[in-house]
C-alpha cells in the first residue's frame, strides 16, 4: 500500500517527509516527483511505510493537517491507471493535424 500526500509546499523534500511521516512508524519510501522542465517538485508525493497499520495511523492523523503552511491531502494512493496512447490530437479536435 502506498500513501498520496498532496497540496505540498513546493520547498518540501524527500527528509522533510520522510521525518513527518517517521512519527507514526518505519518509513520504506518516499516519491516526491518533480516537473520535468523546471525541476521543481510538483506538490504531492507518496509515501510507503513498513505496515498498513502505520499507514492508517499516518493517514488518520496527517489529512487535514496544516504543515509548513499547507493543509494536506493525505490517502490511500489510488492504483496508477494505464494510459491509452495519444493520436496526435491534443485537445484540438485535429484541427491543426487536418490532412488536405
Amino acid at each position: 500500500m502506498s500513501i498520496y500526500v498532496g497540496n505540498l509546499s513546493y520547498q518540501v523534500t524527500e527528509e522533510d517527509l520522510r521525518m513527518a511521516f517517521a512519527e507514526y512508524g518505519k518509513v520504506n519510501r518516499v516519491q516526491l516527483p518533480t516537473d520535468r522542465e523546471t525541476g521543481r517538485p510538483r506538490g504531492f508525493a507518496f509515501v510507503e511505510m513498513e505496515s498498513d497499520a502505520q499507514e492508517t495511523a499516518a493517514i488518520e492523523a496527517l489529512d487535514g493537517a496544516e504543515w509548513m503552511g499547507r493543509d494536506l491531502k493525505v490517502n490511500k494512493a489510488k492504483p496508477r491507471e494505464e494510459r491509452s496512447p495519444s493520436r496526435g490530437s491534443w485537445g484540438n479536435n485535429n484541427r491543426n493535424n487536418r490532412r488536405y
